[in-house]
C-alpha cells in the first residue's frame, strides 16, 4: 500500500510538472512595459510563467544566432524575425504591434520640436539605428527635416530603447526619440512633453514576433501566443499607444 502511494503522487506531481511550464521570451526594449502587464496577466489565469529578457532587436537577434535558450522573439521589427526563417532558425511569423516614434522630453511644458527645430538643446537622446529600429526611425525623420547631419555633435547616442530613454529621464539630454509605448500607459502619455513624429516622416515600424525550435513546444510558449489573439491582450497592447 505504501509503495502504491508513493507511485500515485509521484505521478500526481509528473502530470503537474506537464502542465505547469516555464518560458523565456526575447522582447525588443520598447514592448518591455507591455509585455510585463501581459505576462502578469496571463499568468493570473494560467498555471504557466513567463520570464523576459529584453535589448534591442539587432542585440537580441545575435543571441538567438548564438544559441540563446529564447522561445520566442518579439522583435521591433520585421527584418530580424524573417532573417531567422530564411536560415532555418523561426516559424510562425506575424505582425503583433505597430509603433510609433514620439520625441519627448521629461520636463513639461515644452515644446519640443520647436526646440529640436531651432536646436534649443545641448543633448538628443537616439537609439542606435544598426541595432535600434526605432532609432532607424529617429534618423529618417531627422533626415526628412534636413536636419540629421547639423545635430551630430548633440546626439547621445544609446545601444537600444532602455537607455536612451534614460538619458532623457536622467537629464543627461534635454530631448529623445523613444517608441510611444515607453511614455504612454493606461491610455495617455505620462508626464513631461512630447510630439508624435508624423508617421510619413519614418518607414513603419510594423513589430513581427517569430516561435524559436525550443518554442515549438513549449506548453507555455504556446498558450501564450494563443492568449495574445484574446481581446483581452488586445486591449493591453493598446493601452501603451500601438496599433
Amino acid at each position: 500500500m505504501k509503495v502504491r502511494f508513493i507511485v500515485l503522487v509521484s505521478g500526481l506531481l509528473l502530470s503537474l510538472s506537464c502542465w505547469s511550464a516555464d518560458a523565456l521570451f526575447a522582447v525588443a526594449n520598447n514592448f518591455y512595459g507591455p509585455m510585463k502587464a501581459l505576462s502578469q496577466d496571463f499568468e493570473s489565469q494560467s498555471p504557466h510563467h513567463i520570464s523576459i529578457s529584453t535589448g534591442a532587436t539587432g542585440q537580441l537577434y545575435v543571441q538567438i544566432t548564438q544559441g540563446a535558450p529564447f522561445d520566442l522573439f518579439f522583435a521591433a521589427d520585421t527584418a530580424r524575425p524573417e532573417k531567422l526563417i530564411k536560415d532555418g532558425q523561426a516559424s510562425g511569423e506575424f505582425t503583433y504591434a505597430r509603433g510609433t516614434l514620439v520625441l519627448w522630453s521629461a520636463q513639461p511644458d515644452i515644446a519640443v520640436k520647436d526646440a529640436l527645430l531651432r536646436g534649443e538643446y545641448s543633448h538628443l537622446a537616439v537609439a542606435n539605428p544598426k541595432l535600434a529600429p526605432y532609432g532607424l526611425a529617429a534618423q529618417q525623420a531627422l533626415e526628412k527635416m534636413g536636419l540629421y547631419t547639423k545635430v551630430q555633435e548633440k546626439i547621445v547616442l544609446g545601444k537600444g530603447l532602455n537607455p536612451t530613454y534614460q538619458f532623457v529621464v536622467t537629464g543627461n539630454a534635454e530631448l529623445g526619440f523613444v517608441a510611444k509605448s515607453q511614455v504612454y500607459q493606461d491610455n495617455h502619455y505620462q508626464p513631461g512633453s512630447y510630439w508624435e513624429v508624423p508617421r510619413e516622416d519614418y518607414a513603419e515600424i510594423r513589430q513581427d514576433a517569430v516561435i524559436l525550435p525550443a518554442g515549438q513546444t513549449n506548453e507555455a510558449a504556446q498558450a501564450f501566443l494563443v492568449y495574445l489573439k484574446t481581446e483581452r491582450a488586445q486591449k493591453i497592447i493598446q493601452s501603451y499607444g500601438y496599433m
